[in-house]
């Protein structure tokens, strides 16, 4: 689905993102496109070091293109702002003097256009659906990882962004809660329809969140093919299979992308 005019929600065309280090200039990516449509779970799938952290971090307006042109609803990204929120994959992401309660209503009380009574509504809404209701008032020194990641999954959700943006949130965590949280995730998505753009380097992960997946080559960065219709894929007949070896033979192909 795209927006009103039919456009879609992001557009990401020709980004080439390049940063300095002390003894030379890196290129991150080359030349990336892609489009997000509103309710997608839109996720950019490559090895380590092939710049789609760097590629998230672009789209929320920490760094700025080299090349090309980020937008979101046709207005160019100049800076971070309430449309796009982030969750990283650190757990030190929540701040530690405040409760869930208190943390997810931070950025609604920051943004300054709700009162505190609805801020601390729509808080305790969100913190809800990461089924996280008994926790209201623990610290984040309490919680496990997973709530964590939960926490500020609520936080984003809670500004109701155009799109949330995961840089790997769950790789930090065992196996068992990764799982659990992607599932979770899912269900949240079921019952919001949200946008997520999500970042991760695991295929069986991609296949499992996404219905769209961006691959990236190796370093420097650049658009190697674009799975879609992913929720197509069943773990139950076996074309969940088929579809990661696919991708995995996508990704280290020797031919690149043009």
């Amino acid at each position: 689905m795209t927006n009103e005019t039919g456009a879609p929600l992001l557009d990401v065309s020709g980004v080439t993102l390049r940063y300095k280090t002390p003894g030379a200039l890196i290129t991150a990516t080359e030349r990336v496109s892609f489009a997000v449509n509103r309710s997608d779970r839109f996720v950019l799938l490559g090895p380590s070091g092939c710049g789609k952290s760097t590629l998230l971090k672009a789209v929320g307006g920490y760094l700025k293109p080299s090349e090309g042109s980020i937008t979101i609803l046709g207005r160019k990204v100049m800076e971070p702002g309430p449309d796009r929120m982030m969750v990283f994959q650190e757990f030190d992401q929540l701040l530690p003097w405040k409760t869930v309660l208190e943390n997810v209503m931070f950025p609604l009380l920051d943004a300054r256009n709700l009162s505190r009574k609805e801020a601390e509504e729509k808080a305790r809404h969100y913190i809800d659906k990461v089924s996280l209701t008994r926790a209201l008032h623990s610290y984040p020194h309490t919680l496990s990882g997973g709530m964590k990641q939960r926490v500020a999954i609520a936080r984003g959700m809670a500004m109701e962004p155009d799109i949330l943006l995961m840089d790997e949130p769950f790789a930090a965590l065992d196996a068992l809660t990764r799982r659990t949280c992607q599932d979770e995730l899912l269900q949240l998505w079921e019952e919001t329809r949200f946008t997520v753009m999500f970042v991760t380097h695991s295929i069986n992960e991609a296949i499992k969140i996404g219905n769209r997946i961006l691959l990236l080559s190796p370093h420097p960065g650049r658009v190697k093919a674009e799975v879609v219709d992913v929720d197509t894929a069943s773990p139950t007949d076996g074309s969940a299979g088929q579809l990661e070896k696919e991708i995995h033979d996508m990704l280290f192909s020797q031919e690149e992308a043009h």
